[in-house]
């Protein structure tokens, strides 16, 4: 989606227009402020979009989108009436290892998931129910104070009105680490690591760092969130939104890169493009990089909490990118002998298996070499990969000659890739390492691919390094106000408001910080 009006001074300006930055705009021009979202690149979504390439259509990052079918702004934006449906995939997820051990199957109904734990491993299942009666009140707790505005007394308020359920367990897991917390309810690594592959490894962290024991929650939040799909692709719910966007008197501007902040007696005042034009305005709002914002965009600060907060940034290293994928067009649909020759497929009952997403998960051992492996620029021998081919669900996705298209994520695939980039046989290598979990030849029904690398993402989607930043602080931090400007949105200095995936409640496609932040102008607004 590309929608565009005339450059001109505004009430907000709203910097970067992935799925959090359109959340808050839309709600703004909802109010009936006067906004202007401006993105650098030549459509909306960043990496919550959905491009054109090879003659077909692929999602950049995951198909799947769990967290922010949780929000309010489903329904307080009208989405659906902008043309945004799911389809969902049930199991959502089959998870495998490398080793080729018996899979088992993530249903959104908790019963059936423990049915397809048990027939291959019974204590793993009456662990997992154990594992979901401490879980759940987590969860719960988790997504409430995700969901509503970040400050101490709601916060607290959502604590005392579930009586405290949860919040003891929370403040534990919140300190431990995901290796910790999952190994005292499983002694078995094919329920340990599907956690660690959703979730510390997607962060970019080592699962044994202390901080990121809430990786431990995901099963229970997705037995409570269903897993869904966005018929034509993830990029149908940033155009959804664009769309809510500009119905509600809101501006959309794109190809529109921001190359600072312009300020006026310790105020934001406004933005400058990178083409020299300037946009004055109340307020703005950056949904990118916190730390870009405050390290290259606002210059000198006059106050000294202001000075505080660009120091912070300048003197943290930059993030570098950790994740690839190829997106690639096939004339097969890939089969996994291993879930063949086990005795689940009758769970699947009518539906094809190939409409799930499959995780492939290494070992702790692999998971701790593959950390050591990537400063020395190197991919670990088996990566955690994770494949879909999200045609198979929904047939709007396939190519233009009629074949389905994949998806295979792998981690982690080091910015500085010794040898660089260009001419790399790595990418090849990770197909070949996928193919063996599949039917034998599978790889000749590859028709043609692409590869998104760390470099091509810094290139295509403005992010430094391909690094895509995420909010590392837990709930408990935020529910006490550290990191204030991350966690509620308002930077020392009037006048502008931070967004994105590195602020409360961090990455993913969930939208909570884009909610929130408009709530926080709101506020200031009025």
């Amino acid at each position: 989606m590309n929608s565009s009006g005339a450059v001109g001074d505004v009430d907000v300006v709203v910097v970067g227009g992935g799925h959090n930055g359109l959340v808050c705009a839309s709600y703004l021009a909802r109010a009936g402020v006067g906004v202007l979202l401006v993105e650098a690149r030549d459509e909306v979504g960043g990496c919550a979009s959905t491009v054109s390439d090879l003659d077909a259509r692929f999602n950049i990052c995951s198909c799947d989108h769990t967290l922010v079918r949780a929000m309010p702004f489903m329904d307080d934006l009208n989405l659906a009436a902008h043309g945004l449906t799911y389809v969902e995939a049930d199991p959502s997820t089959v998870y495998l290892d490398h080793d080729g051990n018996p899979p088992w199957l993530f249903f959104n109904d908790s019963e059936r998931t423990i049915e397809s734990i048990g027939r291959h491993r019974p204590a793993q299942a009456q662990a997992y129910r154990r594992y979901l009666a401490d879980a759940r009140p987590v969860a719960e707790l988790t997504l409430a104070m995700g969901t509503g505005r970040a400050s101490t007394p709601r916060m607290l308020a959502r604590v005392l009105a579930r009586r405290g359920r949860g919040a003891t367990r929370l403040m534990q897991w919140s300190r431990a680490s995901a290796l910790d917390v999952l190994r005292r309810y499983f002694d078995d690594e094919a329920l340990v690591m599907p956690a660690i592959s959703n979730g510390p490894s997607v962060w970019g962290v080592a699962p044994d760092r202390p901080g990121t024991g809430l990786a431990a929650a995901q099963y229970a939040v997705r037995h409570m969130v269903k897993t869904g799909r966005p018929t034509g692709g993830s990029g149908a719910l940033t155009d959804a939104l664009a769309d809510s966007l500009t119905a509600a008197g809101g501006r959309l501007q794109c190809g529109t890169a921001v190359s600072g902040l312009l300020t006026d007696s310790g105020r934001v005042r406004g933005v400058r493009l990178a083409d020299g034009t300037e946009i004055s305005a109340a307020a703005v709002v950056t949904a990118c990089d916190p730390v870009t914002v405050a390290s290259q965009w606002l210059g000198s600060p006059g106050s000294r909490t202001a000075r505080r907060f660009v120091e912070r940034a300048r003197s943290q290293a930059p993030g570098e990118g950790y994740q690839s994928k190829i997106d690639a067009v096939i004339t097969d649909v890939p089969r996994y002998p291993v879930l063949e020759d086990s005795n689940l497929l009758d769970l699947f009952e009518d539906r094809d298996p190939g409409q799930s997403n499959y995780v492939i998960s290494p070992t702790a051992v692999e998971v701790a070499e593959a950390h050591r492996l990537r400063p020395l620029g190197r991919v670990a021998p088996r990566p955690t990969m994770m494949a879909n081919a999200p045609s198979v669900l929904d047939p709007s996705m396939r190519s233009r000659d009629g074949h389905h298209v994949l998806s295979l994520e792998a981690l982690f695939t080091p910015y500085d890739l010794e040898g660089g980039w260009e001419g790399s046989t790595e990418p090849a290598r990770w197909l070949e390492v996928w193919s063996r979990r599949l039917q034998p030849g599978f790889l000749q029904s590859v028709d043609r691919y692409r590869t998104m690398t760390p470099d091509r993402y810094e290139r295509e989607l403005f992010l430094g390094r391909g690094y895509t930043p995420s909010y590392a602080a837990s709930p408990l931090s935020s529910l006490f106000g550290r990191h204030r400007e991350l966690s509620r949105y308002r930077a020392p200095v009037p006048g502008l408001f931070l967004s994105g995936a590195g602020t409360f409640p961090g990455a993913g496609i969930w939208g909570a910080a884009g909610r929130n932040a408009a709530n926080a102008v709101l506020r200031t607004l009025q």
